[in-house]
């Protein structure tokens, strides 16, 4: 097929002729992947829902606390990140932020 012969009709035609087929193919991929998923996931004793939730919210370990106000238990932080308002606070009235370890 030569297609630097055809008219700009005969071109959006096809063009019209192969993006119906794109989308076809496409949908047969997606259905042909979604079965061969599920069928891994039965044969693997894995219900599909766990699966699908666990691939979307992978799990991640806990950071221990390792630093706690002692004004107030409740605040503590990892020492990762922003330092908390507490801990910054606490740090420039000139203590020492080891005196926050747990």
């Amino acid at each position: 097929m030569n297609v630097s012969t055809m008219t700009m009709v005969e071109l959006r035609n096809l063009q019209e002729k192969v993006q119906q087929e794109i989308s076809q193919r496409e949908r047969q991929d997606l259905s042909k992947a979604r079965e061969q998923i599920m069928a891994i996931a039965q044969q693997a004793g894995i219900p599909l829902k766990q699966l699908i939730l666990d691939g979307l919210h992978p799990r991640t370990g806990k950071v221990a606390v390792r630093f706690r106000n002692p004004e107030n238990a409740a605040e503590q932080w990892t020492g990762r990140g922003r330092q908390p308002l507490w801990v910054k606070n606490w740090v420039e009235s000139g203590k020492s932020i080891d005196l926050l370890r747990v």
